[in-house]
């Protein structure tokens, strides 16, 4: 049940018993009949859980005034351009498109609770589009074809030219897939310091390349040389892995995409693919719902499993949500962690989410059972929605 005004929540005359199931006694069966309950059956206080979808409404991002005269920030044609502009080599090469009003969903012990606004909106999702690029790294390690996240990239593909640089080749698929491979080259036309610069355009360039592993820096250039790797080492277009793998065994919906770019097709043994971004700063990447989004949150909550089915390894959960040295609010992308309750204070330092620009938010909270999907959200205000949200958790 989704509904285009301004929250739902959820009541019936059921009578349930006290006691709370959890998430893994309830998974949502594909298509899109959810189970849900009212907050009060969750544990939920509803007073302050409106409290909270109240504020996710409020703090939509905003143009600068002089910007929101002539530009409309939802329509990300105008307003991604606009973010990136100051980048050199900064131009869209895929698709952008209008986004809807801000939406989002929460789920405890896997029934929905809260639903606001078009939660069936198929959106870009940005850095999201990270997390599904680990587990279809994930799905290979599980399966054999990366033997150890440890060995070099260039020992199983090599992709480009680029990968065969003597910089380059010490670089491990634990260093792609936590940002730290100082990876140097050109991916689509992008090179590797033209990506969030420091100060000045070129600083990147005249600092030179940055020393393998020892460095964390959020570069989607370094991100789609990882997805080029990847589409090398499984030789068929990733988002056809992603949906036999993962998101057809969760139940998704068939509405989500994975957008490439104009310019990123290769051709491996015969067949022409189209690499896929892990990202949407120059277009692109992941285009999801709300609710798609949350059964990855449920798949995240119960450590990779779905049901009698485990999608993706304990050990590669445990190894997304290790720390990444040089940040350690860093796994696997695009796993963010809680460590020392830095990102989320009100939470618990188990606490994982998966974040995009936007923002698009997937929250998972280990210590009540529950998963918030939060789409277009001010990134200064994640924190404080959360905050709200669990000050609305009664038990």
């Amino acid at each position: 049940m989704t509904t285009r005004s301004k929250f739902v929540f959820f009541v019936g005359a059921a009578i349930f018993a006290t006691s709370f199931a959890s998430a893994a006694d309830y998974l949502p069966p594909p298509g899109d009949s959810w189970a849900t309950h009212t907050p009060q059956q969750e544990g939920f206080d509803s007073a302050k859980l409106k409290s909270a979808i109240d504020f996710a409404i409020a703090n939509e991002p905003k143009f600068p005034p002089e910007l929101a005269k002539v530009a409309d920030i939802r329509d990300l044609r105008i307003a991604t351009p606009l973010q990136f502009a100051k980048e050199p080599f900064s131009g869209p090469i895929g698709p952008l498109a209008p986004r809807s009003p801000p939406n989002g969903i929460v789920i405890r012990h896997g029934y929905i609770v809260a639903e606001w606004d078009d939660t069936h909106a198929v959106d870009i999702t940005n850095s999201v589009t990270k997390t599904f690029l680990s587990a279809v790294a994930g799905v290979a390690f599980d399966k054999g074809m990366i033997k150890n996240v440890d060995d070099r990239v260039i020992d199983y593909v090599q992709p480009t030219p680029d990968f065969l640089l003597p910089h380059n080749q010490p670089i491990t698929w634990d260093e792609m897939l936590r940002q730290t491979s100082g990876w140097v080259g050109t991916m689509w036309g992008k090179p590797w310091w033209a990506d969030r610069p420091g100060a000045e355009p070129w600083s990147e360039l005249a600092a030179g390349p940055p020393p393998v592993g020892k460095e964390w820096k959020y570069s989607d250039v370094r991100v789609n040389a990882l997805s080029l790797a990847l589409t090398y080492l499984w030789k068929r277009p990733l988002p056809d892995v992603l949906k036999q793998y993962v998101m057809g065994p969760i139940g998704a919906s068939n509405t989500w995409h994975w957008e490439g770019y104009d310019n990123s097709w290769v051709t491996i043994d015969g067949k022409r693919i189209q690499a896929v971004p892990g990202g949407g700063h120059w277009g692109g990447g992941m285009f999801i719902s709300a609710r798609d989004l949350a059964r990855m949150g449920l798949l995240g909550l119960n450590e990779g499993r779905w049901g009698a089915t485990q999608i993706l390894s304990p050990k590669w959960i445990a190894m997304s949500r290790k720390s990444t040295g040089p940040n350690p609010e860093y796994g696997y992308m695009n796993w963010f962690l809680n460590t020392d309750q830095k990102l989320f204070p009100a939470a618990r330092a188990d606490m994982v989410a998966f974040i995009g620009n936007g923002d698009n938010i997937v929250y998972i909270d280990y210590q009540h059972d529950i998963v918030a999907v939060v789409r277009w959200i001010d990134d200064t205000q994640k924190a404080e929605f959360l905050r709200l949200l669990l000050a609305a958790v009664n038990d």
